[in-house]
């Protein structure tokens, strides 16, 4: 086997699960789940029903490059939403199986083993930029977030002779798990460093759609790249998906954009690798790209939970102002969160997810997620009340 395997470190869950092991929570009490970003809400109904008109193409063989009716929804979507004057359906778009497959399948192809290898992350992160890059032969950095920098990386901090060995640098915006947004200006700073160092901006924009203040959406890398009058996206790729917009996590669609330098190998090595997204699923993307009043309705369901959640959280526990994504980032008092996390599913059988388990120790020696939680707010309106109930009387008991 790949000896590389043996450098993957256990997942979140995994560590979570160990640490719940044994416990015995109270029978009187359902579960209430806070852990996983799986979103609860129905998913798109038009969506489904084009799949299911679709199905009968299950009986071919779909193209690495998809539909061409496909790539120009996508490019119809990121030019209303992120002011773009141009983007190129034909080679500057590639639908992938959403963001997760993407982001590993690209730093599989994107790296140069034969150089310094390093991809910077930001850390806490989201477990796949780590895991690519250590199976890419790779070295991660960690671009530690921390309160005093709004929970962004900080990329100031990085020395010239680091940035020489770096080849992709990760951007999470909205970030998870702090839901802190990217501006315009990190963006515009990552460019001329991507220039001057010769490395490719990959930014996560997963969470894009789930923004709490309806007029001002979270800006994007291609936006930045447009402002400055870079319209062929030169060493800049973006990742989004259908999973979180359009709550179809099952449907596996998303899709990567920019750069058609990038874009061209990449599609070479999935026609390899062999991961085209099957047909009906295609057409059912394109019913979900091509509408939005869904997705304002999905907002206002998140707008309901946040402000019920920090109403009952905020007295007892203190966390940066959300501003996008579906998550909570909250410290914990007296800052031990596994033991935190396994005495509130021992007393209230709510899950959380550590902080620690997403985030490895920095430049300091400290870890960044260590002291916080994870709270994931995908669960309808009153289970994810409930949960907070919960969390708010165990502290209070404390």
């Amino acid at each position: 086997m790949n000896p590389d395997l043996d450098a993957l470190k256990p997942y979140p869950f995994e560590k979570l699960a160990a640490l719940k092991a044994g416990v015995k929570p109270p029978e009187a009490l359902g579960h209430i789940p806070l852990t996983i970003g799986e979103p609860q809400h129905a998913p798109y109904a038009a969506a489904l029903e084009t799949l299911h008109r679709h199905q009968h193409e299950m009986a071919r063989y779909p193209a690495t490059a998809g539909l061409p009716e496909l790539r120009r929804a996508i490019a119809a979507w990121a030019m209303r939403r992120f002011s773009l004057p141009g983007l190129d359906p034909d080679t500057q778009v590639l639908p992938v199986n959403g963001t997760r497959e993407a982001i590993f399948a690209f730093v599989q192809a994107a790296l140069d083993r034969t150089r310094a290898a390093r991809v910077a992350m930001p850390n806490p992160f989201y477990q796949i930029y780590e895991g690519a890059t250590l199976l890419a032969g790779g070295e991660p950095l960690y671009l530690d977030c921390h309160a005093e920098n709004g929970f962004r990386s900080d990329i100031n901090a990085v020395s010239t002779d680091t940035w020489r060995n770096v080849q992709i640098v990760f951007v999470c915006s909205p970030g998870n798990p702090t839901g802190a947004v990217t501006p315009l200006e990190d963006f515009t700073r990552l460019i001329e460093l991507a220039d001057e160092f010769d490395f490719i901006v990959a930014s996560d924009e997963c969470y894009s759609e789930l923004y709490l203040d309806e007029a001002a959406p979270p800006p994007g890398l291609l936006e930045a790249c447009a402002q400055l009058g870079r319209h062929d996206y030169r060493r800049c790729l973006v990742f989004h998906s259908l999973s979180k917009r359009s709550n179809l996590p099952g449907l596996r669609s998303g899709f990567v954009a920019g750069d058609a330098a990038l874009i061209a190998p990449f599609k070479r090595y999935r026609t390899y690798h062999g991961c085209a997204m099957s047909l009906p699923l295609q057409h059912a993307s394109v019913t979900a790209w091509q509408d939005e009043s869904h997705v304002r309705a999905n907002r206002d369901a998140y707008r309901e939970k946040f402000a019920a959640v920090t109403e009952i959280l905020s007295p007892v526990m203190a966390f940066p102002t959300p501003e996008a994504s579906f998550y909570l980032w909250p410290a914990i008092p007296g800052g031990d969160d596994e033991a935190f996390t396994r005495d509130l599913y021992a007393e209230e059988h709510v899950s959380v997810l550590p902080g620690r388990y997403m985030s490895r120790d920095g430049t300091d020696g400290s870890n960044p997620g260590a002291g916080r939680v994870r709270l994931a707010l995908v669960a309808e309106v009153e289970a994810t009340v409930e949960g907070a109930r919960r969390i708010r009387r165990f502290l209070e008991r404390r």
